[in-house]
């Protein structure tokens, strides 16, 4: 019975060790002019830490298992369009939030992926400290890598906080960026059919 009390009461100093960025919020805490020790705030640092693991936890992620165990061999040359991906990302500058929608289309050739691992690629890529540019870059070429398609079309819409909480504080502005490769780079009527796809809801 001794030694089971022992094992409880080490489990539970363990489960009480306050981590390197619980500490490093309840700092920042302390700077802003607050009291880390208050009611409302003492489970803080700890909520911090966790919300901060969980948005940036695309870092642990690999494309390739995340794809691999989906692509099958398909004779099928037609393009393929999922939009609308919602994605919620951390701006790197900041450390604010940007969210919205993500369209990502490609042309097989002869490897299809599974659907549904298409929004967990943008997942991937979103839940990192991120600028919108970069994430649109590698979605697109991530996806060109693995699959080899004969072309490859990122188009993400996003509302930034950056922009409306701070800086010039304009509540409505959307940025959009793209990455075009392949035919939907080289021809313009692919090019035309894949955002007729996204713009036409």
């Amino acid at each position: 019975m001794g030694k089971i009390d022992v094992c409880s009461k080490e489990k539970k100093t363990d489960v009480n060790v306050e981590s390197k960025v619980e500490r490093l919020v309840k700092e920042l805490i302390l700077e802003l002019g607050e009291d880390p020790e208050r009611e409302g705030l003492i489970k803080t640092p700890n909520r911090v830490e966790r919300s901060l693991r969980f948005l940036t936890h695309g870092y642990k992620e690999n494309v390739n298992e995340v794809l691999n165990d989906a692509i099958f061999n398909e004779d099928y040359d037609e393009m393929v369009v999922v939009r609308d991906i919602d994605f919620y990302s951390m701006c790197e500058h900041h450390m604010l939030p940007f969210y919205g929608k993500c369209h990502v289309a490609y042309i097989p050739d002869g490897k299809l992926v599974g659907l549904s691992k298409i929004p967990r690629l943008v997942e991937v890529f979103s839940r990192r400290l991120q600028v919108q540019e970069r994430m649109t870059v590698q979605i697109a070429e991530s996806l060109q890598d693995v699959l080899k398609p004969r072309g490859v079309a990122v188009v993400v819409e996003a509302f930034h906080f950056c922009m409306a909480m701070r800086g010039v504080k304009k509540q409505n502005a959307y940025a959009t960026t793209s990455k075009l490769l392949g035919l939907f780079m080289d021809d313009r009527s692919t090019r035309m059919e894949f955002m007729s796809f996204i713009h036409n809801k």
